[in-house]
């Protein structure tokens, strides 16, 4: 199979934005993204940039994608966080997920970083696989904590006298 894996461009933000949606589907959280296309553009032609995308293409048309952004640890110093890994299901298992795992983690050694790190849902025991395969470690005693929109807005609402 012959593709290519590039930066993505403005132009492809309508196909990213796609891939996102799809990968929400398949975490069961289909009503999650509220991002647009428009948000992606402007979020990664602000300066800094706030993330970094590539993208896999096959025959002239955008199958996968690896984002992620710059993260600091008080531990390492610079890292990398990659937000999303995703390859439309028509054409997983065919090495493209590989090769753009490959580029994110190339991409993130050139910075400099001293770690990379990700999130993986503990039942999506494939991609468990393959980052275990490719020598992440795969942590079961850590948990993820979130504030939502709302959550936040609550918390500022709850502590506006502190």
């Amino acid at each position: 199979m012959n593709f290519d894996i590039r930066l993505a461009s403005e132009n492809d933000m309508e196909d990213v934005l796609s891939l996102i949606k799809e990968l929400a589907v398949f975490e069961k959280e289909p009503s999650a993204v509220v991002l647009q296309s428009k948000d992606l553009i402007k979020h990664a032609s602000s300066k800094p940039p706030l993330f970094v995308c590539f993208v896999a293409v096959y025959q002239k048309k955008i199958v996968g994608m690896s984002l992620g952004y710059s993260r600091y640890s008080t531990w390492k110093g610079p890292t990398m966080h990659l937000e999303d890994l995703i390859v439309t299901q028509k054409y997983r298992g065919l090495g493209i997920g590989q090769a753009l795992f490959s580029n994110f983690i190339k991409h993130s050694n050139d910075k400099g970083v001293k770690r990379i790190e990700w999130a993986v849902l503990n039942w999506n025991h494939s991609a468990i696989k393959f980052y275990e395969s490719n020598g992440a470690k795969v942590y079961n005693d850590w948990h993820i904590a979130q504030m939502d929109e709302k959550a936040i807005n609550n918390f500022i609402i709850k502590n506006e006298d502190i």
